[in-house]
């Protein structure tokens, strides 16, 4: 276990989720493995539309996330009930995978979200 601390900056992630004029993922990660996304979502932005191609268009969004909600308005979709979440700035997130999602209204969404570090065998 290290003793040093880590500071990392979306401005120089490690990996960019581009989606053109649509928004964008920046990915940073810790020596310990674990990540932190910056992700920006700009109006007009779902996921079928502009996620969902970049993941190898799986019927629904395969991953779970834990994040924070700086701006904007997005609505998430659960597709096995169809219950929907509306996530807005201050709110903090737990989504299960097996979602959609998309933006609301005439603003930006911005989202941090986190991940644990993988789990090593």
């Amino acid at each position: 276990m290290t003793t040093a601390i880590e500071t990392r900056r979306f401005d120089k992630p490690d990996e960019v989720l581009d989606m053109k004029e649509c928004g964008g993922i920046a990915i940073v990660k810790m020596g310990t493995g674990a990540a932190g996304m910056h992700a920006v979502f700009e109006p007009g932005w779902t996921w079928e539309k502009n996620e969902k191609p970049l993941l190898g268009n799986p019927d629904s969004c395969p991953m779970h996330h834990t994040g924070y909600c700086i701006a904007g308005t997005l609505v998430v979709r659960m597709l096995g009930t169809g219950a929907s979440t509306t996530i807005a700035p201050g709110d903090f997130f737990e989504i299960p995978p097996g979602h959609d999602a998309y933006v609301e209204g005439d603003n930006r969404v911005e989202l941090i979200l986190f991940a644990p570090p993988e789990h090593r065998h």
